[in-house]
């Protein structure tokens, strides 16, 4: 493992310009138990909303790690500016960290200057690259837990992000992907597989997210099977300098009937 790149209080892999402009688009994560918004997503997008693509596809090797950083800083920055009243969930590149404690210090500093609480910051570990060592990521984690942060695993059930991950890392939430969510409500392999994570998800002591909510069938049988926290289209698209529309009565309407189908199915 290379070691950090800060000497005297800069960072020459992480500090400076980039080349290129970039923003946030923020979508919700619900709780349907809570009929509530709990968490926005940061997702980057071109300054014209075009796709998150066609930024991280100028992202080279040599800035990698500087974009790591300013997709925090930004995240932040315009999360304080919407007055969110959630947790944001960011997401991080672990091969663009290299010791924890160091490579967190810029989103310390502006979590300070806007003066946005650390207990609501949510690292999502995603599967744009292969984790090249698996104990360093590991490290992160258990830094990043004893800093007061959540981490969750992004994509869980897909690429990178495989049932493996889980005999080393113990990040706080799982995100399944939506590979095994869509169709859930009438596809019998993948409400088996749903019900597997759901129990291991109990025995880990891991929150489940289900992604890629498209339908209203799909968020009733993921909250009945007991994946009450969802995000998707259903809910919303992501939204540049938005927070999105008002989702109470939606959640409210779908809490109501997840309890009706359960007391139905009791008898």
């Amino acid at each position: 493992m290379v070691h950090c790149a800060r000497v005297d209080g800069s960072c020459k892999r992480c500090e400076g310009e980039l080349p290129f402009d970039f923003t946030m688009a923020f979508q919700p994560i619900v709780d349907v138990s809570l009929a509530r918004v709990v968490t926005h997503e940061a997702l980057v997008r071109g300054i014209n909303g075009e796709s998150a693509w066609s930024v991280i596809s100028q992202v080279t090797d040599d800035l990698l790690y500087r974009f790591d950083q300013a997709c925090r800083v930004k995240a932040i920055e315009m999360a304080s500016a919407l007055n969110m009243p959630t947790a944001l969930s960011i997401n991080f590149l672990p091969n663009a960290v290299y010791e924890p404690e160091a490579c967190i210090q810029a989103t310390l500093d502006v979590s300070r200057r806007v003066g946005w609480p650390m207990n609501r910051l949510i690292f999502e570990i995603t599967e744009t690259e292969r984790v090249r060592d698996r104990q360093h990521l590991r490290n992160i984690i258990e830094a990043y837990r004893e800093m007061g942060f959540k981490t969750a695993l992004d994509d869980f059930g897909n690429g990178y992000a495989n049932l493996d991950l889980l005999t080393d890392l113990t990040p706080d939430k799982l995100k399944i992907d939506r590979e095994l969510v869509m169709n859930c409500d009438h596809d019998t392999r993948r409400q088996a597989l749903l019900n597997s994570i759901v129990l291991l998800a109990q025995e880990l002591g891991m929150t489940l997210i289900a992604e890629g909510v498209e339908t209203r069938a799909e968020a009733l049988w993921l909250a009945r099977a007991g994946i009450d926290r969802q995000q998707g289209f259903f809910y919303a698209k992501p939204a540049i300098n938005s927070l999105g529309p008002d989702l109470v009565p939606l959640l409210l309407d779908l809490r109501e009937e997840v309890c009706v189908g359960l007391e139905a199915s009791s008898y």
